[in-house]
């Protein structure tokens, strides 16, 4: 379970969610409209699972 937790804690992942956690918020301030949000939110998830998949397909 650690070594699941300390995958977790790395960059990219603490940005992914970071970046998912302020759009979120700025979303339901209404600074950000729901369509803004699910392209911002979208990209971010997209970049993270490519790099992820990326990341498994070298190893």
């Amino acid at each position: 379970m650690f070594q699941k937790f300390a995958k977790l804690i790395d960059v990219k992942s603490l940005v992914t969610l970071f970046l998912t956690l302020i759009f979120g918020i700025q979303t339901l301030k209404g600074a950000v409209t729901a369509e803004q949000f699910q392209t911002i939110f979208t990209t971010i998830i997209a970049f993270y699972f490519g790099t992820q998949y990326q990341k498994n397909k070298e190893e």
